[in-house]
This record gives C-alpha cells, sequence and structure tokens, in this order.
C-alpha cells in the first residue's frame, strides 16, 4: 500500500489533505456528541459534589443537637478569681454556693541537717534507704559507685519514687533538699535507712542522716522545711479536703481551681444563648443547604431557563424528605407542650424554602419546658418508673413504647466478715495491712493508722478512708464502700453491679481481729428481664436488646432498686436532629441516593471513554481505507495518464507522415 505521503502523485487531486478532511467530517459529529455528553456528565458529578457538600455541613450541627447534654448548656461564675470555678454542661445544675477557702494543698519539702564540705567528693555512707511516698515504696542503694551527696541526689531522682532531690550551695558548704512531687498529706514522704556502712540506720551516722518520719527526734536525720498540707474549703457549710488545689465533681459539673485562701460566691445558671446558638447553627447550615439546591436545581420562571439539576428525581426526594422530618409533629409529643419546630420558633419560608428563626421564642420554650425541647431535637426515652433510666438507643430502635419487666435485679458483689468486730481494738505493726482483690482484677493494699480505735465504727471509718484513698480503685474507676452489717460485722461491698462485680480477701495480717479469717465471698450478677415482651441481655444494671427483636432493638435502660416484676414502660422519642443525623447519613453513605447517582455518573464516564475509543478505531480504520482507495485510483490515474500521454505522442509522431502522404 502507498504511503499517505505519494498521495495525489498520480492525479494531484487525491491528496492527504483531502483525506483529512473526509476523516474530520466523519469524526466531527460523533466526537461532538461524545464531547458534549462528557461535559454533561462531568458537571452533573460536579453538582452532585456540591450537594454532598452542603448536606454533609448539615450533619455536624444536627449530630451536636441529637446530644441531650448539648441542650443544656451551663455557665458558672465565682465572685473571687482566685477561687475559679468551671462547668461541664453535661452534668451540671443550677444553683449558687458560699466557698470559703481555709488551706491551699501544699508540698512537703525536706532538708539535711548536715552541711558537706564538697558535693562531688565528700562521703555520705552507703546502705539502703526506702522511700515511701503515699502508697509507693521504693528502695534504694547507695554504694562505692554513688557515696556522694550529688551521687545521692541523682539515685533519688532516678528512682521515680514522687521525689525530687537536689544539691544547694549554702556558701558554708552543702546540702540536699528534697521534695514531694504531689501535694498533699497523702503524699507525705517517710525514709527509713537499712544496712548502714557507718553506725545503725538511726544513730544520725552515715545514711542514717537522711532518715525521716513525723515520729523521729526533732534533731535527727532530715527536717521538714515545709510541711505537707491539704486543700480544705467549706461549700455552703460542708468542708471538703483535697490532695490537690483542684476539686472535681464535688459539686457535679463543676470544677474549683484554687489559687488562694478566701471566699467567693458561685453561681451556676443555665447558658441560654450558648444553646440557641448551637440551634442557630443548624438552620444556617440548612439554609446554605437550600441556597446550594435553588442554585443547582432552580427554575429561572421569567428567563423560562432550568438548572442542572432542574427536576432531578434525587434532588426531589432529598428535599421531600428533609422537609417531612423538620415539618412534622415528633412521635411521642403529640400531647406535649412542643412537639414541632414551629413551636419553638423555627418556620419554613415557603418562598425561599428556607427556615426563619425566632431567637427570643425558642428561649421562651427552653427555659419554661426544657424536657420537651430537649425530646424535640435529641432521642430521648421517658420511662413511668423513676427507677428505670434511658441509657440510649441503637440504629433501628423505632420510636414507640415497651413495658419493662425485671425477673432478677442487679445485685453487686460483698465481702462479709464471719465474726463481729470489737471495739477498742489496737491496730500495730502486726495487723495494719489488708490487701483485697477487688471485681476479679484489682488489686488494693490498704495500710491503716496504728493507734487504739476507741469503738469498731472509728476502725470503719479508718477502713473507708484508706480506701477512699487508694491509687488502684481510682485508677480503675471503682471504689468499694465498707460498713457494719446488723450483726456487727464487717461489710465489704463493690460500687460495681454484675456478674464481675465481687471483693474478697487476699492477705491480712492476723485477720481474726477484722473477723475475716471467716469471710463469706458473694458474687453481683446482672440483671435479668425483657423490653417489650423480648428477652433481653444484661450488664450490671443495664438491660439491653440486640439486633432482631422488632421496633426496640438496640434499646439500653440501666434498672435501679432490687424490685422485679412489672416495671412500668419507656417510650422512645427520636428528635429531629436525630432523624435528621440518619437520614443524612443515608443521603451521603456508601449505599445513599447521592452515591448511587454518582456513581452511576461515573459509569457513564466509563462508557463515554469506551465509545471514545471505539470512534478512534472505527476512524482509524476508515482513513487507513481512504488512503488504500485513494493510493489505488491515484495509481489507476496515473497509468490512464501514462496511456494518454503515449497515445498523444503516437499520435503526434503519425501527424507529418500524414502530411507528406498528402
Amino acid at each position: 500500500m502507498a504511503s499517505i505521503s505519494s498521495l495525489g502523485i498520480g492525479s494531484g487531486v487525491l491528496t492527504s489533505d483531502l483525506v483529512d478532511q473526509l476523516v474530520a467530517a466523519e469524526r466531527a459529529p460523533t466526537e461532538e456528541r461524545l464531547t458534549q455528553k462528557t461535559e454533561q456528565t462531568q458537571s452533573l458529578i460536579s453538582a452532585y459534589g456540591k450537594l454532598r457538600s452542603a448536606i454533609t455541613e448539615l450533619r455536624l450541627p444536627m449530630r451536636q443537637l441529637s446530644a441531650p447534654d448539648n441542650l443544656k448548656a451551663f455557665s458558672a461564675s465565682s465572685s473571687n478569681e482566685e477561687i475559679s470555678v468551671s462547668v461541664d454542661s453535661t452534668k451540671a445544675s443550677r444553683g449558687t454556693y458560699s466557698v470559703e477557702v481555709t488551706s491551699l494543698a501544699g508540698a512537703q519539702a525536706l532538708a539535711s541537717r548536715d552541711v558537706f564540705a564538697d558535693r562531688d567528693a565528700t562521703s555520705v555512707g552507703q546502705g539502703r534507704l526506702t522511700l515511701n511516698v503515699g502508697d509507693k515504696t521504693t528502695n534504694i542503694t547507695i554504694d562505692s559507685s554513688n557515696d556522694t551527696l550529688q551521687g545521692l541526689a541523682n539515685a533519688i531522682n532516678d528512682s521515680d519514687a514522687g521525689v525530687s532531690a537536689g544539691v544547694i550551695d549554702t556558701g558554708d558548704g552543702f546540702q540536699l533538699v528534697l521534695s514531694a512531687d504531689e501535694t498533699g498529706t497523702a503524699n507525705a514522704v517517710s525514709i527509713s535507712v537499712a544496712d548502714d556502712s557507718v553506725g545503725t540506720g538511726t544513730d544520725n551516722q552515715g545514711l542514717s542522716r537522711f532518715a525521716f518520719n513525723s515520729g523521729m527526734d526533732a534533731d535527727s536525720g532530715l527536717r521538714e522545711t515545709i510541711a505537707a498540707t491539704d486543700a480544705v474549703m467549706e461549700i455552703n457549710g460542708v468542708e471538703i479536703t483535697r490532695a490537690t488545689n483542684s476539686f472535681e465533681n464535688v459539686i457535679d459539673g463543676l470544677t474549683f481551681d484554687l489559687t488562694a485562701t478566701g471566699s467567693s460566691v458561685i453561681k451556676v445558671q443555665q447558658d441560654l444563648g450558648a444553646v440557641t446558638d448551637r440551634v442557630q447553627g443548624f438552620v444556617d447550615k440548612f439554609n446554605a443547604l437550600q441556597s446550594t439546591i435553588d442554585s443547582l436545581a432552580g427554575f429561572n420562571a421569567e428567563a423560562g431557563v432550568g438548572s442542572l439539576l432542574t427536576g432531578d428525581s434525587t434532588v426531589r426526594s432529598i428535599q421531600n424528605q428533609l422537609r417531612q422530618v423538620l415539618t412534622r409533629v415528633v412521635p411521642g409529643l403529640e400531647n406535649s407542650a412542643v412537639r414541632s419546630l414551629a413551636d419553638v420558633g423555627i418556620t419554613t419560608n415557603f418562598e425561599t424554602g428556607g427556615l426563619e428563626f425566632d431567637r427570643a421564642r425558642f428561649e421562651e420554650q427552653l427555659k419554661a419546658n426544657p424536657d420537651d425541647v430537649t425530646a424535640l431535637f435529641a432521642e430521648q426515652g421517658r420511662t413511668t418508673d423513676s427507677q428505670v433510666e434511658f441509657v440510649r438507643s441503637g440504629l433501628n430502635t423505632e420510636p414507640g413504647k415497651y413495658d419493662i419487666n425485671i425477673s432478677r435485679a442487679a445485685t453487686q458483689g460483698t465481702l462479709v466478715a464471719g465474726s463481729a468486730l470489737a471495739d477498742g481494738i489496737v491496730i500495730d505493726d502486726s495487723n495494719d495491712e489488708l490487701t483485697f482483690k477487688v471485681n476479679g482484677e484489682t488489686s488494693v493494699s490498704v495500710q491503716l493508722t496504728q493507734q487504739t480505735y476507741g469503738s469498731a465504727q472509728e476502725l470503719v471509718d479508718e477502713i473507708q478512708s484508706q480506701l477512699n484513698s487508694n491509687n488502684a480503685l481510682n485508677a480503675a474507676g471503682t471504689s468499694v464502700q465498707v460498713e457494719l452489717d446488723g450483726s456487727g460485722n464487717l461489710r465489704f461491698t463493690s460500687a460495681d453491679y454484675g456478674d464481675e462485680s465481687a471483693v474478697s480477701l487476699e492477705s491480712a495480717e492476723n485477720s481474726a481481729v477484722f473477723g475475716l479469717d471467716s469471710a463469706t465471698e458473694t458474687a453481683g450478677v446482672d440483671v435479668a428481664g425483657t423490653i417489650g415482651g423480648r428477652a433481653a441481655e444484661g450488664d450490671g444494671q443495664v438491660l439491653f436488646l440486640g439486633n432482631g427483636n422488632g421496633g426496640a432493638s438496640g434499646l439500653q435502660v440501666r434498672i435501679l432498686g432490687d424490685e422485679t416484676g412489672a416495671r412500668g414502660s419507656i417510650t422512645f422519642v427520636e428528635g429531629v436532629a436525630e432523624r435528621t443525623v440518619d437520614l443524612v447519613s443515608s443521603f451521603v453513605g456508601a449505599d445513599g441516593a447521592i452515591e448511587s447517582r454518582t456513581e452511576s455518573l461515573n459509569r457513564d464516564l466509563e462508557q463515554i471513554q469506551a465509545s471514545q475509543a471505539r470512534l478512534e478505531e472505527r476512524i482509524a480504520a476508515y482513513r487507513e481505507r481512504l488512503v488504500s482507495q485513494f493510493t489505488a485510483a491515484d495509481s489507476l490515474i496515473s497509468q490512464l495518464n501514462s496511456t494518454q500521454d503515449y497515445v498523444s505522442q503516437q499520435l503526434a509522431a503519425l501527424a507529418p507522415q500524414n502530411n507528406r502522404d498528402n
């Protein structure tokens, strides 16, 4: 086949330019159609992307309003800036409190009595130091490698004992100084010495010069330069003590931070403006969504021109579903003071499709009917039994009323002594340590103050005090209550409920003193019963239904008290915000309408690209065919031209001969 570059040589007409023109003419209609379809499809994908973004923006403010705690904002103020207060709106409530701070928490500080000639050369003695800080015990060995004042300080700092050490230059020599890392009397330091290389551990020679406890001779060991102190304040005349200057949850939802002693008046008030701002955020985002929809799917009646998504079924469906949720009477609130958004000042502008918000009307209703306004936006479970609490719903929980019946109440694990606790018990180093296992996983050791307890109740109070301040219990987020039962026996009760709740005795010095040598352990049990007539599962005091249990699927309630049988009912109300969050998630989720439409458009793009590829293949074949045909035609024309030239030459050669013959 001849090259396209040779076209036209024979004819001067069938040139490569003519091939290009014919190919372009063949390509143009299909290519223009595919280009227009590509641009339209890409524009639709972009439009759905803008719609998805605007709808997603609506989810955040509605998610905030779907949490009941966000509709109970509170603010707190203090008349004394040195007694500051912060508030957790999820736990606080209105109130006014008189606060008097009489003492701040401070960390203990100690210093060596002796002054040493050199920090890095003078020997301080060798042996073992035992540091007790709170319930933490640390052993430190001093040998030839660290037998100096600085070596001792470094060893203490490296031990992580809860104490910081340093060496100061007094001008006349060097002294060791220690300070507890944490404030409060519970973190006071005591130091004992053993295996002292110089004298004994108590003769104020060698390492014993660094011993300390509150009962030591005033001239022995380290001296206390600053005593450990607790923070003490009175709230409405009730004294509270803490090891730090931060008091958390003394009053639900309030945290006090103290920087000086003095008095203050604390006021906690509902912050209506904060809640109103959250609702305003929802209104603004909805109106922004409506504006986006107008720009993408609106119709200009005067110009008779529609927009890219005008008449789009997906957009209409989204608008209709949102409008239905935002204008309906919330199921379960039909007989309430607040039933719909219109009742709290949120109405629809039927000309624009947007929302209008009467802030004053909303704050009025929030103040007068806080429970109904909360249910209007957030999910809520309304129980007829005061000892049944709504915990949460599930994704499949449907609004409605569900009866509750309890076949077994949850209980706490207990440990009960086998004999009564006597009065006048002497606690000394032979019986001052008790170790318990709580909830099967937390080991709790308490060390009782050595003294004579005049009554059994005094000893109970001491045990309770030690349990309340126990770090292991606090870290585990639980507690143990101790009391005397009707027979005067010690009873230890875990704060938790359910199968995992338990208290057992691991070890005790002279356990018979406490009646614990023949104690009885009783494990707790989970609650059991039905919700809406379906058998529910128990977890401590929480009764819940898994998926596949009808309308109540996912519903969780907390059952307080020990009553069994019918416990009334719970009415689940799914507020506007909660329902809107679910709707938005369904719109923009993996299986949502927008995602489905976008995937369909992307498939259209792939088909267009495939059509474009087929067009290129067809055009290439067409060009090839034209070139082949033009080449053949050009060759034929060239041959005909050659024949014509030959004939013309022959005729021209015959002409003179004919003339001579004539």
